[in-house]
């Protein structure tokens, strides 16, 4: 802001671009909601007072809140654009996002990462971007690139990027492996995202102590309160298939509140559109019955001070005109959003149009030998191990099962809760296949595919027929990524993802309208009741960073021991 070029304007000597009258201002600053006139000029709030304005805009008693900030979230995880996915963000009142690219990341390394940047221009949503810190995650999978210290230098320097994104990597933090503390000292001071689960006492310490300043994979208090105890911002995550954010609560006091933020992480169209987004994460606080502008706060000034933006978060004489009009304060739904002043959405829909960004680099990336497939489980005895679902969480368990054997081969039984699962790498013509088993998925007669595995986004496929997962993949490898619905050997429905294999030019309702299609689909194969969102649930059974077992195209992986493990299990008569 050229405070001189503004001075008339802030003390009131010339008309400002828009004056809001008829205000209840939400003060995140004070807690207090005021009841005053706005100045807004060159995209900013000058003032607070009588002014003369160019625009009046009388909001009639409504309120008035800054725009809402996501602190952690993958746009790929929308399979949108970031200009598509701002268009259904945006009306709900997210003006600002905090966003880790590590999945496009993980299939197309540093063109990829240079793609969402490019994308995220002549954009009116704030992108800020985390570069990956684990690309790959983990040395136990293959992935399509990796993005090594001097890459992430070189990233650094380019407009649009905040910090390092999430240290997934935490058993290397903790061992003291160089490389992971070069990355973090390479962006240093600026933010460090971490991501953390189950680590405690002297691990934390160790933890924090290199550098990483928040977490967003808490999902009991009690490792919410030590972290903020010892300093680190704390995300309330409620993503599709991730809904940590009622627990979390119950540990929310107004002695710790300023330590703690909304991040959506992975969500899905569907349900952004139907739920809403950050805002969503607000109206569960207060339905929880934390106080509406003490939630409002979490979701703007905390999260914009956890991420170091100083011009976003409030409704204060400096900040950008970034904002949110609604009549209830007890339920955030937009009824109005502006931008710098200007209006970007109203009722529920976008007020701008994009222009969609074509890059070679990210298409054309799913590279496998079909004809050469075979799920086969061979087994040298009946017990194995199982991959366990868990309610509303992408953590699994570790389970220990007895299953028919036949001839050295596992068989299927109809009347089991188990299926087959396959992890096939489709980056580099390896033709390597990981093969396990999961229970509580609850299909039967089929099989779904996708080209969205976290995190390195090899093909992941389940299902209870051999054919049907084949004809999946082959499907999935012909439409160069995407996902695909079979039963009894026919293809049912399928999206396709162009680009990375996990993204599409799409517009957002056509997505929506195909995922909750297939969704439904899938009901009627039998998904369990207990699975939120049957394809993100899916899409994490390969993340090795995130407890307990997972599959990788290398196999079966325990995450608490760190390795890979064999399907077949000792069990002691």
């Amino acid at each position: 802001m050229d405070i001189h070029k503004m001075l008339p304007h802030i003390k009131g000597e010339k008309p400002v671009d828009l004056v809001i009258k008829n205000a209840k201002i939400v003060n995140v600053f004070t807690g207090e909601i005021e009841a005053d006139t706005l100045a807004i000029h060159e995209g900013v709030f000058v003032g607070f007072g009588d002014y003369q304005g160019k625009e009046v805009l009388d909001l009639k008693g409504a309120y008035i809140a800054p725009g809402l900030i996501d602190g952690h979230v993958h746009i790929e995880s929308s399979m949108l654009t970031p200009s598509e996915f701002a268009k259904i963000i945006m009306p709900k009142g997210t003006t600002t996002i905090i966003a880790d690219p590590h999945e496009i990341g993980n299939v197309s390394g540093v063109k990829g990462i240079e793609f969402i940047l490019a994308s995220s221009h002549n954009i009116p949503l704030d992108v800020h971007i985390m570069v990956p810190s684990c690309v790959p995650a983990t040395e136990f999978e293959n992935t399509g690139a990796s993005i090594g210290v001097d890459d992430i230098k070189k990233l650094a320097l380019k407009q649009g990027v905040l910090g390092l994104g999430e240290v997934m990597d935490y058993p290397a933090v903790l061992s003291g492996e160089k490389t992971i503390h070069q990355k973090i000292r390479a962006m240093q001071p600026r933010p460090i995202d971490g991501h953390a689960p189950d680590i405690i006492g002297h691990d934390l310490n160790a933890y924090i102590a290199s550098g990483v300043q928040t977490d967003h994979e808490c999902t009991q208090t009690e490792s919410m309160l030590e972290r903020i105890r010892r300093g680190m911002y704390v995300h309330l995550r409620e993503g599709s298939a991730t809904r940590n954010e009622s627990t979390l609560l119950k540990a929310v006091t107004d002695k710790n509140d300023h330590r703690i933020l909304f991040c959506t992480d992975d969500k899905h169209p569907e349900d952004i559109i139907r739920e809403g987004h950050i805002n969503y994460n607000v109206n569960l606080a207060i339905n929880a019955g934390l106080d509406p502008v003490r939630a409002i706060r979490m979701a703007t000034l905390n999260a914009a001070q956890c991420y170091k933006l100083t011009d976003v978060g409030a409704i204060g004489v400096g900040y950008k005109a970034d904002f949110i009009v609604f009549k209830d304060i007890t339920a955030i739904e937009p009824v109005l959003v502006y931008k710098e002043g200007k209006k970007v959405a109203e009722a529920g829909k976008p007020c701008f149009k994009t222009t969609p960004l074509y890059d070679e680099a990210v298409h054309n990336t799913v590279h496998i030998d079909v004809d050469k497939l075979d799920f086969t489980l061979r087994l040298s005895h009946e017990h194995v191990r199982v991959i366990g679902l868990v309610k509303n969480n992408i953590t699994t368990t570790s389970l220990t099962r007895k299953v028919n054997v036949e001839n050295g081969v596992y068989a299927h039984s109809p009347q089991s809760d188990l299926l087959k699962i396959a992890l096939i790498e489709r980056h580099k013509h390896t033709g390597n296949i990981g093969l396990g088993l999961v229970e509580g998925y609850g299909i039967k007669n089929g099989a779904v595919a996708m080209s969205i595995a976290h995190d390195s986004h090899n093909v992941i496929v389940i299902g209870d027929q051999d054919e049907s997962m084949k004809l999946a993949v082959k499907k999935l490898t012909e439409l160069q990524g995407g996902i695909v619905v079979v039963e009894n050997k026919k293809i049912i429905d399928f999206l396709q993802l162009e680009i990375a294999g996990i993204m599409t030019s799409q517009a957002p309702d056509k997505v929506s309208k195909k995922l909750v299609s297939m969704n439904n689909f899938l009901t009627k194969m039998g998904l369990s009741e207990a699975i939120d969102d049957p394809f993100i649930t899916l899409a994490f059974l390969s993340l090795p960073v995130i407890p307990e077992l997972k599959l990788t195209d290398q196999g079966l992986f325990d995450v608490k021991t760190f390795k890979n493990v064999s399907i077949n299990v000792e069990v002691k008569s």
